[in-house]
């Protein structure tokens, strides 16, 4: 059995508040009495691209756990590369920040959605190739989890779907060639969601820094998409020996 914390959208500025939602969850995975296959971290990490704010950031996603972060559209390429990732040599510091994460039971890709300058999400032709090696080097027997920021097809939640991942008809025809690619995972919307894309779920973590509110949550606040009081929280996939892909969502408090 593999399991997976998701997280996302931590938001690290330099105030207090983010920080402390942020150490309440590592604290809380530290806790367990289990240790993790992975912990994965779907972007927006900083909330301006601030060296400071990513020397913090790394101080606090520091886990007994294998930690895997990817950029979301608050986050900035080399910035996010050297002060995050600790990689301040990389050839083109502002190409897309692909990774992969192998073991001998799945594979983890990750997968840079951000546009330098923009809200909304798109896979360079570089990245789809990119992941397109990936698979092709995976063996088919084994479990391929694709991991960005930006969830490619809508929410429902108005906000977030104009600036949700664009261009998606191309990775459906990458995910149409490859049966071990068994879901994507995705942040950005600040909100627990499951559904589907390209015929695989599309399991979106909740926000760590704050909730949006839905549409039919909106009536007495009709103008204000964010819940700042909700507590932090985050997603538990869980990938059983038949290949069957479980999630479990928590709040953490306290």
């Amino acid at each position: 059995m593999i399991v997976i914390a998701h997280l996302s959208d931590t938001h690290i500025d330099d105030g207090q508040r983010s920080s402390d939602r942020t150490r309440a969850v590592m604290d809380y995975l530290e806790d367990l009495p289990h240790d993790l296959d992975a912990v994965l971290v779907t972007g927006d990490i900083a909330d301006h691209a601030r060296p400071a704010e990513y020397e913090q950031a790394r101080r606090l996603l520091t886990s007994r756990h294998p930690v895997l972060v990817c950029p979301g559209n608050h986050d900035e390429r080399a910035a996010f590369r050297q002060f995050l990732l600790g990689q301040p040599d990389a050839e083109v510091p502002t190409a897309p920040v692909n990774q992969v994460h192998r073991t001998a039971g799945f594979v983890i890709a990750l997968c840079d959605s951000s546009v330098p300058g923009k809200d909304e999400g798109f896979l360079e032709d570089e990245t789809l190739a990119w992941l397109e090696d990936v698979l092709a080097r995976t063996p088919a027997e084994v479990p391929v989890l694709v991991g960005f920021h930006h969830p490619p097809t809508s929410l429902h939640a108005p906000f977030v779907d104009g600036i949700r991942q664009f261009g998606a008809e191309r990775l459906t025809e990458l995910t149409n060639r490859h049966p071990n690619l068994v879901a994507f995972l995705c942040g950005h919307a600040h909100t627990a969601a499951a559904t589907t894309f390209a015929g695989r779920p599309l399991l979106v973590a909740p926000g760590v820094v704050s909730t949006i509110r839905l549409p039919w949550e909106r009536y007495a606040h009709p103008e204000d998409h964010v819940h700042l009081d909700q507590p932090p929280a985050l997603a538990f996939h869980v990938l059983d020996d038949e290949g069957r892909l479980t999630t479990h969502y928590r709040c953490v408090t306290g």
